[in-house]
């Protein structure tokens, strides 16, 4: 690992240690209780290492409390170990592969890979792009829509042809900087221009491809430039929309290749993994270590519960 990098193999190994790192980072402002959030008005339990007393609510807390890592019994320099691959692995991490890495069995590598997608997540954001900056669209389509969203046919038994009974995801751009992906099932005009509308400030340039979905949203924007990839057009200038093809390569060669399933209802979280990683890579000047460290700062305050495993839902 390079010289700047913030996580050490000390931290890997030793779960005392791991938990003194992630104090560190958690609560660098203060020592906060992870049920009530009041600051530093706790003391540590005699012989419960890494256990503290709220003043305030009373209750016992560790760091984990209120994070994703809340009531796991797996040692917290693997969940530190599943993080660090998770950030590092361009396409993806497997959990059956993740598991035979660190020693945790399937089951409980595939909540762990699931809670770090949640830590991946970010909230509300402002709009991509500005004055004089391009903000490229797009659509893809990755696997088919549940028989009850599938759109009816006409002819029953035709066979199925086009976009229309597959996932539709609908991403964003920010050429040079961040992007952002939305799971839009049938890929409707009214909801891919609802996306636009949102993510994308209103003085930026829009490139897209001929798509009609982007035809009257894009009316509203400083200019709507578009590439005809029907004629063999993949570039105009700079009127491009090679940047989001390239995003989309990497997503699609980790869902296919490394996760191969992914259930409907997990989508939005791998859409939130791929996102992360290309928003903290490296042209940004994020090294593995730096990104560890900014997906761990996300896992306060989420805390997906399953009661049971979907052994379908993903590999």
């Amino acid at each position: 690992m390079t010289a700047k990098n913030p996580l050490n193999n000390v931290i890997f190994q030793d779960a005392s240690k791991a938990r003194a790192w992630l104090e560190a980072l958690l609560w660098a402002g203060g020592r906060a209780c992870g049920y009530c959030g009041t600051l530093e008005a706790s003391s540590p339990l005699k012989g419960r290492d890494g256990y503290y007393q709220c003043k305030a609510c009373r209750k016992q807390f560790t760091v984990m409390v209120g994070t994703v890592f809340e009531r796991s019994h797996i040692p917290l320099n693997k969940w530190l170990q599943a993080a660090f691959i998770m950030s590092a692995s361009k396409k993806g991490m497997s959990a059956h592969q993740m598991s035979r890495m660190l020693g945790v069995t399937y089951k409980s590598t595939w909540f762990m890979c699931h809670r770090l997608r949640e830590a991946m997540k970010t909230g509300s954001l402002p709009p991509l792009g500005g004055e004089g900056m391009v903000v490229e669209a797009d659509e893809t389509y990755l696997g088919n829509l549940p028989a009850h969203k599938a759109p009816v046919r006409k002819t029953p038994g035709r066979p199925k042809f086009g976009p229309h009974h597959k996932r539709a995801i609908v991403s964003l751009v920010e050429r040079g900087g961040q992007a952002r992906s939305f799971y839009a099932e049938t890929a409707k005009v009214e909801k891919v221009a609802a996306i636009v509308r949102e993510n994308v400030a209103k003085e930026s340039r829009l490139h897209t491809d001929t798509s009609s979905v982007y035809k009257h949203v894009g009316k509203e924007f400083a200019s709507h430039e578009k590439v005809n990839h029907f004629e063999k057009e993949f570039a105009r200038g700079d009127v491009t929309t090679n940047t989001i093809e390239g995003f989309f390569s990497i997503f699609k060669r980790g869902m296919k290749g490394v996760y191969q399933h992914c259930d409907e209802r997990h989508l939005h979280r791998y859409l939130a993994e791929f996102d992360f990683r290309y928003n903290n890579r490296t042209a940004l000047g994020v090294d593995d270590g730096e990104r560890t460290t900014n997906m761990l700062k996300g896992i306060s305050g989420k805390r997906p519960n399953y009661r049971r495993i979907n052994e379908r839902a993903t590999a």
